[in-house]
């Protein structure tokens, strides 16, 4: 782990106090890391990132506009290499003593790990991320992503905004520039979301993402995705959604009845 992760995270008592900075944040479950990757790993993931025509999921819709992709065949090594730490043992152990979560583990699917990139104009809309991964029966507990921007500045925009559950308010930013990493609590105390970037031709909003599950257990409780209205939106926008969550919670509850993967997995899914 020490060729991958910054070994100052790796020390026993830094660990402990991020354990505690972890459960003492707010809106909800959090740490952000910067310097989290090792500065050559995050500079040659940088400079090979993929570039955005070249990742096979296109989201375009009211509540977003990004970019995504999990093929590592199709990415330079580094990114690989980064996530076998991820996925590894050691890694699984430092994320349950910060989170106090046992049995944290990842996928090789979509729900596990691979990038999101999104150019002038991308947003994700706050939301509420689905808890389960239904192709492992899982239950999804953490979030880890792992920004790298270079030279990205203030008003390109692109935090990732952590708002209370009521959402009243955002509660929380966290700057997505170079090699800063964030973890979170996926759960209903977390919607999250970034608003729509305003960067140069060629530039990009890029993130490595890992999300970490566990075995279904006491506390369950199946939520959806689903994406839900700022304060400020507009009237239109806050219609627009309101209805168009609730169709697509129903239409793909109706498809796991009859059997069927969800539209949306299938999305995240499919292939070259």
């Amino acid at each position: 782990m020490k060729d991958i992760i910054n070994p100052i995270y790796l020390d026993a008592a830094k660990i402990e106090q991020l354990k505690a900075d972890f459960n003492a944040a707010k809106p909800c479950n959090y740490l952000e890391l910067p310097n989290f990757l090792t500065e050559e790993l995050a500079t040659t993931l940088y400079e090979n990132f993929p570039k955005i025509d070249t990742l096979n999921v296109k989201r375009k819709s009211l509540n977003e506009n990004k970019s995504e992709d999990y093929h590592f065949d199709r990415f330079h090594p580094s990114f690989s290499d980064l996530k076998k730490v991820v996925g590894s043992k050691e890694m699984y152990q430092f994320m349950e003593t910060i989170t106090g979560i046992k049995g944290l583990r990842t996928t090789d699917d979509a729900l596990g790990s691979g990038v999101h990139q999104g150019q002038d104009g991308s947003y994700v809309d706050v939301h509420i991320d689905v808890n389960y991964n239904p192709a492992e029966n899982l239950w999804r507990r953490i979030n880890l992503l792992i920004y790298l921007n270079k030279e990205w500045k203030p008003e390109y925009g692109g935090d990732l905004e952590l708002w209370d559950k009521k959402m009243t308010q955002c509660e929380a930013k966290v700057p997505c520039d170079f090699n800063r990493a964030v973890i979170f609590l996926t759960d209903e105390n977390s919607p999250h979301g970034y608003g729509k970037i305003t960067v140069p031709e060629g530039e990009t909003r890029k993130s490595f993402y890992t999300y970490y599950f566990t075995e279904i257990g006491e506390g369950f409780n199946y939520s959806d995705s689903r994406f839900v209205s700022r304060p400020d939106d507009s009237v239109a926008k806050k219609i627009g959604t309101g209805i168009k969550e609730p169709l697509k919670i129903t239409a793909k509850k109706i498809l796991n009845k009859l059997g069927m993967k969800s539209l949306d997995f299938q999305d995240k899914n499919k292939k070259n």
